[in-house]
């Protein structure tokens, strides 16, 4: 049911810049959201999510931070990132490229890219850092923080 929920609200984000542009207040409340993923190249559409989800969610006025663990961090390589194709989609590095021009703060799993070869280089394209499981829960606490207006 929370899942329905969500996606019923993803759904609804390209409209709220609609309904902005039309006069109306747009009074949602600013969320910090953490999204986390482990899904890499052998499942383009998945791989894509926290960064279709995270662009729309930052272009709608939130403030988000990505987590890469495990498969994920191998599309913080470049070649990867273009190879990556989710079905009705533009290529992973088109999204990558968004994500990174809103200053959306990604983590790559330092032991998990340490493991794949990927280095600073391949992070440094994207505005991406080496995370670890401290920052990991650092990122938990900060996503589950009250912003007050």
């Amino acid at each position: 049911m929370a899942r329905r929920s969500f996606l019923r609200q993803m759904c609804a984000l390209p409209f709220i810049g609609a309904a902005a542009s039309l006069g109306q207040t747009n009074s949602h409340k600013q969320l910090n959201i953490m999204m986390k993923s482990a899904w890499g190249s052998d499942d383009p559409t998945k791989a894509a999510f926290p960064f279709l989800h995270g662009f729309a969610l930052a272009e709608a006025g939130h403030s988000v931070q990505i987590f890469l663990l495990g498969e994920a961090v191998s599309l913080m390589r470049a070649s990867v990132a273009a190879a990556v194709v989710p079905v009705g989609w533009p290529p992973l590095g088109e999204a990558l490229r968004k994500v990174a021009d809103k200053k959306v703060q990604i983590y790559a799993c330092g032991a998990c890219s340490r493991a794949r070869g990927i280095v600073q280089t391949d992070l440094d394209q994207w505005g991406a850092k080496f995370g670890s499981p401290t920052i990991f829960v650092s990122l938990v606490e900060w996503a589950d923080r009250v912003i007050t207006e």
